[in-house]
């Protein structure tokens, strides 16, 4: 199954923000599915509506002084700071004030929407085998701050409701975005029930900054792929995930599927690695079919992704996932 939700959709420019995150890559997506699957598309696709997530589901990630500033009346110096909206200078950077339509406190109740949106597809993975989120993905969201675009850990805060509710025991978290799942690998050190793999530029942010300690904790399996390394990348995911499985099969899994190491990606921080459309897809394929064999069920989240083409990273994965039989 595939869902979304309109109302967690980002337009970063109403919010004076000038980062090329654009929720336009969900609409490509489901135009491209739509010609696909035609009047079959609601067997597959599914709209949810808007709820609120439940502070109770935050808590068990994120501190209570963390979650007091967000959900305030004035969020905005934590939006600057996941935006990195002001440089070392205090001067605005990526943020246009005079093109600002709405408050960050409406920024802030899109992002927490999008996390219960996860919240309900971790629900209709373990019942499916899998869920794909056209959304979510917030790997860089630590204990008791935000950080790189990310305010709460979604990918954390799902699979600790699943164990709190007794749904599961253990989790992997099999992160392919472009940058180092810091914020995951920080939140479940020391977790022996969840164990994260970690696919990422080796240089670049967030590990181009000593001072972000927390960015240095280690996943438990990290593979950093050097700049012109591309043509191994594959070949090192499946050795790490051939790792992951000889540590013990777990329960369930989160796929942080960015398209961000894509070679059209926009984003600046993501140059380090440059994927072909072929190898982002059999990345894709490859962790699909191995927690396929395993009978893992499994959550995926589209992360990062910046510009106008890296949509069809997405798209045509789901093609093959819903034409060839895969799911």
């Amino acid at each position: 199954m595939i869902v979304y939700s309109k109302c967690s959709w980002l337009n970063l420019p109403e919010f004076g923000i000038q980062v090329p995150l654009r929720d336009n890559r969900v609409e490509r997506i489901l135009k491209h599915l739509n010609t696909i699957l035609g009047d079959r598309i609601s067997q597959f696709v599914q709209e949810l509506p808007c709820k609120p997530v439940s502070k109770r589901d935050l808590a068990r990630v994120h501190s209570n002084e963390y979650l007091e500033r967000i959900l305030s009346d004035e969020p905005d110096e934590e939006i600057i700071r996941i935006y990195e909206l002001r440089d070392a200078e205090g001067n605005w950077t990526r943020f246009n004030p005079d093109q600002q339509k709405l408050p960050f406190t409406e920024l802030v109740n899109k992002l927490l929407g999008q996390v219960n949106v996860v919240i309900h597809a971790s629900e209709l993975a373990l019942h499916r085998g899998w869920c794909y989120v056209l959304g979510g993905g917030a790997h860089h969201a630590m204990r008791d701050h935000g950080a790189g675009f990310c305010l709460v850990n979604d990918i954390v805060i799902a699979i600790r409701r699943l164990q709190a509710l007794g749904r599961i025991v253990s989790a992997w978290v099999i992160d392919t975005d472009a940058h180092k799942g810091d914020g995951t690998a920080a939140l479940t050190a020391g977790n022996s029930s969840i164990k994260t793999l970690s696919i990422h530029m080796a240089q670049g942010w967030p590990l181009d900054d000593p001072q972000r300690r927390e960015s240095f904790i280690p996943s438990d399996f990290d593979i950093p792929i050097a700049q012109g390394e591309e043509e191994f990348y594959n070949i090192q995911l499946e050795l790490g995930l051939k790792n992951l499985i000889a540590s013990g099969k777990a329960d369930f899994a989160v796929v942080v599927a960015g398209s961000d190491p894509y070679l059209e990606d926009e984003l600046k921080s993501t140059e380090e690695l440059r994927l072909t459309l072929e190898q982002m897809l059999q990345r894709d394929r490859l962790v699909f079919t191995t927690l396929k064999d395993l009978k893992i069920p499994q959550l995926w989240l589209m992360a990062g992704g910046y510009g106008d083409q890296v949509w069809k990273v997405h798209a045509y994965f789901l093609e093959w996932l819903l034409s060839s039989g895969g799911g």
